[in-house]
This record gives C-alpha cells, structure tokens and sequence, in this order.
C-alpha cells in the first residue's frame, strides 16, 4: 500500500534534530512521496536542500502563504518569480487569504493570492490553497481571476457539504488532514457525500497532528491515522484509499 502526503513542511526548525528518522518513518509506513509547500523566500532554501536529500521523494512547491504577507509582500512575490526561472517545482503554494487572527493586511493578501494565482496560469501549474475565514472571498478572487483551467486543492478543508460543492464545481481537490480526527470535527458527515475522486491527504505537519497523536508534533507516518479514519467514514478498504487518493495527487501534481 502507498500514500503520498500532498502537504508536510518538512524543512521547518521543527524537525531540525531528526528530520532523517522523520523521514524514514515516513517511508516505512508506505509514504511513498511527501510535498513540500513552501511559506516565504526565506523557507526555499531549506525546502530545495529536502529535494536535493530525498530525490523522487519529496517535491518542492513554491508561494507564500498568506501569514507571510505583510509590508513587504513585494519581496516575497519577487522570490517567486526569481526562483520559477531557477528550480522545476510541482505548484505554487502555499498560498491564499487568512483572516483568523488579524486582518491589517487583507488588501495586500488579496493582491498577493491574485499575482500567485496569474503566475500559476502562466507556467501551467496547480495551486495549493489556504483559506481560514476567507472561503467566499477566495472563491471571488479565483473567478475574478478567470484562469483558464486552473486547478489545484483547498488545503486543510474543514468546511460543510455546501462550500465542498463549490470548490468541485471550480474543478478543485480537498485536501483533508488531521482534523478530520478530533472529536469535535463534522468532517466525517460532509465527507459522506463526496466522492473519493475529489480527495486527496495530508499531515500539515507539523502541525495539526490526528488523533491518538494529536497534541504532538505531526509527521508525514501520522496520514495512515488520517487514511483509517477516511476508510471508515467510507466504509471503503484502506488499500481503496490510499490507491485513490495516491491515484488523485499524481494526477494533480503530475508526479509521473
């Protein structure tokens, strides 16, 4: 059985003291690929070296996500573009509008996502999308765009039935993490009504760790928890998951 975790950020300092064991874990438990979405020009770098370490293993993205956005988004953007010429990555990400905590910079988010999503269209590449508080407004900036045959995932979904619809319908894949785990999550029931076709799994690590590891620090090993409970959910066999979702992210990210 393979999984392919379609979102770690392996190259963070929180995997600095055993980022090689985290890896081979990985790799043990039938993570046969893991995607490495990048956060701001200061994390390329780091992220690249992964690629260079792990060859056919991990695959880099590039973007920056939306906590990154402040003042100086311009030089973030211009990273993007610098790097582009530069290095073969699979997506731009991870990008995309976040309103949980602060919105001081909700206009330059805005202009950021939309330059992103312009470069995506131009090297015909997925998008990774980050939505917290901000689903109608991405969907609006996605129209308002008007990419043609612009795909990619909403990263981290936690949204109901309704809003799964419309991302679909705009030709877009789920990515479902952790979450779907906690005891307090509806996931379970939105995902009783949506094909597996639509669905991929990530760990977010390391971040957002599943149930029985939650608390902990997250690592790619831990999607085989997230696979389980989807199986369940499904009432579909394990190996039936991993190949669809597997079969789901090859053909997004072309990881042929």
């Amino acid at each position: 059985m393979q999984l392919i975790d379609s979102h770690t950020h392996l190259y963070l300092p929180e995997f600095d003291d055993d980022r090689d064991e985290v890896i081979e874990r990985a790799i043990d438990r039938g993570v046969t690929k893991m995607l490495l979405p990048n956060i701001d020009k200061d994390s390329v770098e780091p992220m690249l070296q992964l690629t260079v370490d792990y060859p056919g293993i991990c695959f880099p993205m590039i973007g920056a996500h939306p906590t990154s956005i402040k003042d100086d988004y311009k030089e973030h953007l211009k990273a993007i573009h610098d790097n582009i010429k530069r290095y073969k990555f699979i997506a731009i990400g991870e990008i995309g509008i976040d309103l949980y905590r602060d919105k001081t910079y909700i206009r330059e988010q805005k202009e950021a996502f939309t330059e992103q999503l312009r470069i995506a269209g131009r090297e015909k590449l997925p998008v990774v999308i980050h939505t917290r508080e901000s689903h109608d407004i991405i969907l609006r900036l996605l129209d308002d765009a008007g990419i043609p045959d612009l795909r990619g995932v909403f990263h981290a979904f936690t949204g109901d039935h309704g809003q799964a619809r419309e991302i679909i319908e705009r030709g877009f894949l789920i990515g479902i993490g952790g979450i779907l785990t906690f005891r307090n999550s509806s996931l379970d029931k939105t995902l009783e009504m949506i094909d597996m076709e639509h669905i991929i799994l990530e760990t977010d690590s390391p971040f957002l760790a599943p149930v029985p590891k939650r608390g902990k620090r997250n690592e790619s090993s831990y999607i085989r928890y997230i696979a389980e409970k989807l199986s369940e959910i499904k009432k579909l066999p394990l190996e039936e998951i991993a190949g669809i979702s597997t079969s789901n992210c090859n053909n997004l990210f072309k990881l042929y």
